[in-house]
């Protein structure tokens, strides 16, 4: 009787994988194997080893599935301003307060700017959409406009005192992040005639990129002022004062019955969700509601910061 060999091993068809049995019932003949067929699959254990090792393996990199190469967009640094879309790029042309490092165009968009570009002597590089795609993202809507340019000279909480005292309201915003939400606000406060606006300096949208997009030129017209801590922002208002009302859907008072037309006053508007924060809301004035007769009873921050202004507009004149 033969000696056993001490590798050789048997696996039941039952417990091999569906592919193997499938090759197992097959004529020897008929068979595809890695490397040439053993004579027995557990005869030698190097056998083992080496059809292992000889196995063709997948291509990971090939096998995954093909993404679309994304595009390298450009990094915003807190120096550098970007501005895209026609009307932000003709209100930057037209401010003579910001300053335009270098200006990318089709020809098309160089077109329709020409009177801004010619004004300040800007020769602008000619580019073709697809190539700002890439610069900006597919997502971006450019309109066949790309500028670099220097932040605004940032005015102090004095000046924006001394713009409320003209009439004018301030806007504050309470950790508001969204940019398109931002820039919808000082687009508002450009037709109302805002007197500025105040954000914190953390937890507030970069005044680049989609902010100037959708703030459609409202950037260059109304102030912005970076407040380090909104609170006592706030308190140096209320000092001055400036009356500072919060906006809070469950308030008792409505808006338009808590406006002073004699005194500077300051609006102030908390996250969508969140609301103003308890520290802000403690340290407001006056509390208000914006009344509403409808089946919803909350509005959009953009939207209420836009009726408020309104409000202003109207009891003002």
């Amino acid at each position: 009787m033969p000696k056993a060999n001490p590798y050789e091993f048997r696996t039941p068809a039952t417990m091999l994988p569906t592919h193997c049995r499938q090759l197992k019932s097959q004529p020897l003949s008929h068979r595809t194997w890695p490397v040439s067929p053993p004579k027995s699959l557990g005869s030698n254990l190097e056998t083992v080893k080496q059809m292992s090792a000889d196995r063709p393996k997948a291509n990971k990199k090939h096998n995954r599935p093909r993404d679309r190469q994304k595009p390298a967009f450009i990094k915003e640094r807190p120096d550098e301003i970007q501005i895209f879309g026609l009307h932000s790029a003709e209100a930057a042309l037209n401010n003579p307060a910001r300053r335009i490092k270098s200006a990318t165009m089709t020809e098309n968009a160089a077109n329709k700017l020409a009177e801004g570009l010619n004004q300040r002597g800007i020769e602008p590089e000619k580019t073709t959409p697809r190539n700002l795609d890439k610069l900006l993202g597919s997502d971006t809507v450019h309109q066949g406009v790309y500028l670099e340019c220097d932040p605004l000279p940032e005015l102090t909480l004095e000046d924006l005192i001394d713009a409320a005292r003209d009439g004018r309201p301030i806007i504050l915003l309470d950790q508001v992040t969204d940019p398109h939400n931002v820039g919808a606000i000082l687009r508002s406060g450009a037709v109302f005639g805002c007197g500025g606006l105040i954000m914190t300096r953390r937890h507030s949208p970069p005044l680049s990129g989609v902010l100037a997009k959708s703030a459609s030129g409202g950037l260059e017209y109304v102030p912005v002022h970076l407040a380090i801590n909104l609170a006592r922002t706030l308190s140096e208002l209320n000092e001055a004062g400036v009356l500072t009302i919060g906006l809070e859907g469950t308030a008792e008072t409505a808006l338009h019955e808590a406006i002073e037309a004699d005194r500077p006053t300051a609006i102030v508007l908390g996250a969508e969700g969140k609301g103003l924060r308890q520290l802000t809301m403690e340290t407001c004035e006056k509390l208000c509601r914006i009344e509403t007769s409808g089946a919803l009873a909350s509005l959009n921050v953009s939207n209420a910061a836009a009726i408020a202004l309104h409000l202003f507009s109207m009891q003002r004149s």
